[in-house]
């Protein structure tokens, strides 16, 4: 098995665990009180949707993203939500059934295999990406499956620049259960995601949060 697999199916076994009370432990991710919720407004915010526009969610997990794109699309937009987890996407199923959402599409897919909808208004990603083997992949096959002008916009943790590895290892402690924190650190996936959306977006705009322990980044597709 390579190390990217094993990295998948170490996320699956987590995520079927945690897929029951997500809703409710992701509010303490990745320490209490941190802003997720404003933060993931932001990340929907830097979309720049409009009603009736096709949005997908990469690593959507329970659904926590959809009442937001939701309150802008509208019943006439599309939302295509991705996840590696079958708990995770049940969940998220559970949460379009209690809304009555008739626009939201459900897909069970490795996000570095994904097959994106062609002419995708948006691609938004929060909170996963940087777990993702093959992160680079996604961005790419992401950006080429967006309509020319359409927006991408990646929400996740990242170590403030500078930071003396002893201190990164501790603040990298959220990650824990998804990869080896040395790994993590080495890879630096927060700047392969950066370096990517370089390449395929234009426009590309980079925002550090919660004192650099975060971003967001933004980009359309050229044309």
């Amino acid at each position: 098995m390579s190390e990217n697999d094993a990295t998948r199916r170490r996320l699956v076994d987590i995520y079927r665990r945690r897929a029951k009370h997500y809703d409710l432990t992701s509010r303490l991710y990745p320490v209490p009180f941190y802003p997720q919720p404003s933060q993931r407004t932001l990340a929907v915010e830097a979309l720049h949707l409009r009603a009736g526009d096709t949005v997908v969610d990469v690593a959507c997990g329970t659904g926590v993203n959809f009442p937001l794109i939701e309150k802008v699309v509208g019943p006439g937009g599309r939302i295509v939500g991705v996840d590696l987890t079958d708990a995770m996407l049940a969940q998220a199923r559970r949460r379009v059934e209690r809304n009555a959402w008739g626009n939201v599409t459900l897909v069970q897919a490795d996000a570095a295999e994904l097959d994106f909808p062609a002419g995708a208004d948006a691609i938004v990603s929060t909170y996963a990406l940087t777990q993702v083997p093959g992160c680079a992949a996604v961005v790419a096959h992401g950006a080429a499956a967006l309509r020319p002008g359409g927006r991408m916009a990646v929400l996740d943790l990242k170590v403030p620049d500078g930071t003396p590895r002893w201190l990164a290892r501790l603040g990298a402690a959220p990650v824990r259960h998804f990869a080896s924190i040395d790994a993590w650190l080495a890879h630096r996936p927060w700047e392969t995601i950066r370096a990517a959306m370089q390449v395929e977006l234009v426009d590309l705009t980079w925002t550090e949060l919660f004192f650099g322990n975060a971003f967001l980044a933004a980009g359309s597709r050229p044309g």
